[in-house]
């Protein structure tokens, strides 16, 4: 089921860190997108995700920045950066 490993990351102030696994909890616990194909997410540590072969990074990483958003942790003119380790 969790094929892949990603790394989900955001850049502020020319820095790159990764995003915290409470982030990435409250995404995959509470993604409110209904698109059924996020439920192949897992959280397993700061910045690190485990994913099925059938999630799109592209789709994964704007629904991920839309809820980093709305929940106010992403800084404002943050970046998320999202890809296969």
């Amino acid at each position: 089921m969790f094929a892949r490993k990603i790394r989900v990351e955001y850049e502020s102030d020319a820095q790159r860190l990764p995003c915290p696994l409470k982030w990435l909890d409250s995404f995959s616990m509470r993604n409110f997108t209904n698109a059924t194909v996020f439920d192949d997410t897992l959280p397993v540590a700061d910045g690190v995700m485990e994913i099925g072969a059938q999630v799109p990074l592209d789709r994964l990483r704007d629904a991920m920045q839309d809820w980093f958003q709305r929940k106010s942790y992403l800084p404002a003119g943050a970046k998320l950066l999202v890809a296969d380790v």
